[in-house]
């Protein structure tokens, strides 16, 4: 099965901030901000930070929704079949969560080396 890269030729790329706003998510995949809410709904893995009733995606988000367009709009998977999919590739519960961890964790320390390249 085909994955996705962050940098897919049709889509723009990501830029290189730690938080997106639903507007921005939706021009970079490509998608309306309706279907990103209701992809939230579907999809346990998508958790954007919510503050002041706005939400905020992390680039992590942003690749998982890229992935899940591929495979409803250009692998011809249902919601169902893709459900499936990411439960086969992420393995239990646990390994989910520790992986989410990881992800923020690099998310942080990519944010403290710029910091400290800046000079600030």
């Amino acid at each position: 099965m085909q994955t996705l890269g962050p940098n897919q030729p049709d889509l723009p790329a990501i830029p290189s901030k730690r938080y997106f706003t639903i507007g921005e998510v939706a021009l970079l995949c490509d998608v309306k901000a309706h279907v990103l809410r209701y992809w939230e709904q579907e999809f346990e893995q998508i958790h954007p930070v919510k503050r002041n009733n706005r939400r905020y995606y992390q680039q992590q988000d942003i690749l998982l929704i890229r992935q899940i367009k591929s495979l409803l709009h250009e692998q011809g998977y249902t919601i169902s079949g893709a459900k499936q999919w990411f439960g086969s590739q992420q393995g239990n519960d646990e390994n989910l969560r520790y992986r989410q961890l990881l992800r923020q964790t690099i998310t942080g320390l990519e944010d403290i080396l710029k910091t400290l390249k800046s000079g600030r």
